[in-house]
Parts: structure tokens; C-alpha cells; sequence
């Protein structure tokens, strides 16, 4: 007797009745650009996506919310930046009141800060730079981690006493879930989770979030904190292990699409929650492929989501969100 799969393809139906991976809006998180101005910009290399204001991102979160999505991701976009990247640890600054307004809106949403000084550095660095004597190049500046550590849990701290449900330590520096995980609880915050980018690479696919951000580096590149393109599992499964160790609640792993290999080994040796961060270069190819005929937008972007999740992501960050959790309110996967 034959074998034939295609029964169980032959409708709508019974396609949805087999589905192995679901897609669902509680499954995305949506980020959302804050600047200091009170309007909204757009930004050009990432159509569809702008820089709000924080009565804005109010409305973005109101949106969200209506649409399913439990949870946003805030970066902060301040006139006035430092090479201490001190606009990051402000409690007066572009993120904390961006969080206060949105918790005072909008409780029942989740929101995520963003912990790094990129955004906030006057240089676009992670952390503090250091020039190092004698060399010249990309190779005479580098980030120092330890002083960096205290100012990310500067950071971590204001953003938890703003209303932050959630702080996401992004900076890549050695030890910096632990000293995050420390200075909350010492500060009475020992309820918020650490939503670790544990396995963040050096990637190309940043590029429109630099932009966005305006945190390209004006020296050297991150190459040095953030991880190699080409390294392999055992790197991958050491930085996520470490930022287990030090008290992370959840791992991402960021660029998602290229990296489908890393979230599924990190989905089979941990226990903790996956997130993958579908990243403004992957969201930017497919708008662009979009917009000159190319691809199906809406297929592409639901299939591109629901590989991510076969791949073990428990949570997704996005640019897409809105646009796909409406595509799946109207007509779902």
C-alpha cells in the first residue's frame, strides 16, 4: 500500500488539525524606537518602522496590546549623549520616562528595557572605551569591561525603579548578567527578570538599527565583545551557560535567521525560555524584496516567523509584529 502524506494537506483544515508549529501574537515582542523630539520620524532604511516620541510609543504599546502582542522592547534615542554613555542611567532619561508613561497606560503590557550604553555613548560603543597604547587602527581602542559593568547595572537598576518588567542586558561584556542580577536585588528588585542576549554576533544584519540608533561606532567595530560569525556550537553554548550561571531568566540569541543552528541547540541543552531577535537587516530584505515585487510580504514574513519558532524560539522579536499579528487576526498561517 502506498504511503500518502498529501491527505492530511488536501485542505485548510486539515492542515491546520496536523500543525506541528503554531504562531500566535502572544508569541511576539515588539520593539519600539523612543527619541527625546515629540514627533514621530520615520527611518529610512527600515520602511514601516519610525523613532517616537514618548506619547507615541504610548500609542504603540496601546496598539500592541490590541492586537494580542503581550510585550514591547524599548530603545532609547537621547539629543545629548557622553563617552560615559551617562543618558542610559538618567532616572529622568529618554527610557525611564518612556517606561513610566507606558506603565501608567498600558499595566497589563510587558516592557522590556533595553540595557546598554550604545545608544547613549558619544563614541557608539557598549562600554567605557579605552585607548590602548602603542597601537594604531581599529586596534587602538578597546572597550573595558569592568568599569563598563557598573555602569550597565547603573543602567539596569534605573530602569527597574522607572517600571521595567524586564531588563535585557544587550552589551556583551564578560559578567555582565551577574552584576545586573546583583545590583537588582541588592536594590529590592530581586522580582525582575534578566532577559540575556547571551549569544549575540558581530553581524551585518545590525545595520539598520545602527541607523535607527545612531550607535554605529566612530572607532573600531564590536568584533571584540560581540561574538564570531564563524564560531561554532562550543562558543555559543559557553556564553549562554555562563549567563545561566549568573542568574539569566531567559537567552536570546540575536541575529535569528542565520543562526537557526544556535537557537535550536540552545533550545535542547537549556531549560530556560529561548528568544529570538529577528533582527532590522533581516526585517529590511524582506521589506525591500517586498516593495520591488519580489516575495509575498505577508507569506514570507509568516514563514520566516514560524521557522524561528520550529527552531525552539519561545519568544520573537520583531519588526513585523503588528503586520503579522493583523495577518493572523484577518487570516491565519
Amino acid at each position: 500500500m502506498m504511503d500518502r502524506p498529501r491527505r492530511l494537506r488536501r485542505t485548510p483544515a486539515l492542515r491546520a488539525l496536523t500543525r506541528e508549529v503554531q504562531l500566535h501574537p502572544s508569541q511576539f515582542i515588539h520593539p519600539i524606537f523612543v527619541h527625546e523630539r515629540d514627533d514621530v520620524t520615520p527611518i529610512a532604511t527600515m520602511p514601516g518602522v519610525s523613532r517616537h516620541s514618548v506619547a507615541s510609543a504610548v500609542q504603540q504599546a496601546h496598539e500592541a496590546h490590541a492586537l494580542g502582542i503581550p510585550s514591547v522592547i524599548l530603545f532609547g534615542i537621547p539629543d545629548d549623549k557622553d563617552d560615559q554613555g551617562s543618558g542610559a542611567y538618567d532616572s529622568g532619561g529618554i527610557i525611564q520616562r518612556a517606561v513610566a508613561a507606558i506603565k501608567a497606560a498600558v499595566p497589563e503590557v510587558t516592557v522590556i528595557a533595553d540595557t546598554c550604553l550604545c545608544e547613549y555613548t558619544s563614541h557608539g560603543h557598549c562600554g567605557v572605551l579605552h585607548e590602548v597604547p602603542g597601537q594604531i587602527g581599529a586596534d587602538a581602542w578597546t572597550v573595558d569591561n569592568d568599569p563598563s559593568l557598573e555602569l550597565l547595572a547603573r543602567t539596569a537598576v534605573s530602569q527597574a525603579q522607572a517600571g521595567a518588567d524586564v531588563v535585557a542586558p544587550s552589551a556583551m561584556m564578560d559578567g555582565q548578567v551577574g552584576a545586573i542580577r546583583a545590583a537588582l536585588d541588592a536594590a529590592g528588585y530581586a522580582h525582575v527578570p534578566v532577559m540575556a542576549y547571551a549569544v549575540k554576533y558581530a553581524s551585518a544584519y545590525y545595520g539598520p538599527f545602527r541607523d535607527a540608533a545612531g550607535s554605529t561606532p566612530s572607532v573600531g567595530n564590536r568584533a571584540t565583545y560581540q561574538m564570531d560569525p564563524a564560531g561554532g556550537y562550543r562558543e555559543a553554548l559557553r556564553e549562554a551557560r555562563l549567563d545561566a550561571e549568573q542568574g539569566a531568566d531567559t537567552l536570546m540569541v540575536k541575529p535569528a535567521l542565520a543562526y537557526l543552528d544556535v537557537l535550536s541547540l540552545l533550545r535542547r541543552e537549556f531549560e530556560l525560555p529561548v528568544v529570538a531577535y529577528n533582527v532590522s537587516g533581516e526585517y529590511s530584505l524582506i521589506k525591500a524584496a517586498a516593495a520591488a515585487g519580489y516575495m509575498d510580504e505577508r507569506r514570507t514574513v509568516l514563514e520566516t516567523l514560524t521557522g524561528m519558532r520550529r527552531a525552539g524560539a519561545d519568544a520573537i522579536i520583531t519588526y513585523h509584529a503588528l503586520d503579522a499579528a493583523r495577518w493572523l487576526r484577518d487570516e491565519p498561517a
